[in-house]
């Protein structure tokens, strides 16, 4: 559950006052996103289950009961760090939430894990999320340089440093409107996995099913803020 970083919000010169409007609105609704998400993991990861049952061992009995047997899970250093590596096969959490024992740990775990059966079942937009992700890689790799030295210091012409700002921005909106219903499937299988194997009880879903939403705010804000940018970047286009 790696929380997506937010991508470089721009004002041009005597760029559209409504663009600008988008734009404040979607810092504040990252902002908002980022917050939401602390604030409900800081929580509930003091919200002990009654089971006992740790992040690495809920992860580990999900993918066993969808046959799972051939991904390794391991600590990763950070906060809410915790992903899914397909490539390598391997589940990385977060120290708090590998060893953990609280509602959020859980949810997270079971998160990741869902992202393991997604692997495993073939899911498909998870198939499309990946084969886009090196190329958005790139693509992100580049954006700081088109922004500051192709638009604001003009090292390219501004026009053509705009329709490659377009062209950046529309990969971005799209791989993050692909990776929305990756993360809302995993959240699904995570609850109701949870809840099949007995690991959380009936009034601990709640906790669970709340951290596990505040999360998926953060990949809406991503989606928002990069299709607002890819607004403002096409009306300013056609004000220059």
């Amino acid at each position: 559950m790696t929380l997506m970083p937010s991508f470089a919000f721009m004002i041009l010169p005597g760029g559209p006052a409504i663009g600008w409007l988008l734009l404040i609105a979607a810092v504040f609704f990252a902002l908002w996103a980022q917050m939401k998400v602390k604030s409900t993991y800081s929580k509930y990861v003091n919200v002990p289950s009654r089971g006992g049952i740790t992040g690495y061992e809920a992860a580990e009995a999900v993918m066993r009961r969808a046959g799972i047997n051939d991904v390794e899970i391991v600590r990763t250093p950070g906060v809410l760090t915790d992903h899914y590596d397909p490539i390598n096969k391997k589940l990385a959490l977060s120290d708090h939430n590998y060893r953990g024992t609280s509602l959020a740990a859980l949810g997270v775990a079971a998160h990741e894990a869902g992202h393991a059966i997604q692997h495993k079942v073939g899911y498909s937009m998870m198939n499309i999320r990946q084969t886009m992700a090196p190329a958005v890689n790139i693509a992100a790799s580049f954006l700081p340089i088109i922004i500051f030295g192709g638009i604001f210091l003009r090292l390219l012409p501004f026009g053509l440093a705009i329709d490659i700002g377009i062209i950046i921005y529309a990969l971005l909106t799209l791989f993050h409107l692909v990776t929305l219903p990756v993360e809302f499937d995993a959240t699904a299988r995570a609850k109701q996995e949870l809840s099949a194997l007995g690991i959380i009880a009936v009034d601990e879903a709640p906790g669970v099913s709340a951290t596990l939403s505040a999360a998926g705010w953060t990949y809406v804000a991503a989606f928002a803020g990069s299709l607002f940018n890819l607004i403002y970047l096409i009306m300013a286009r056609g004000n220059d």
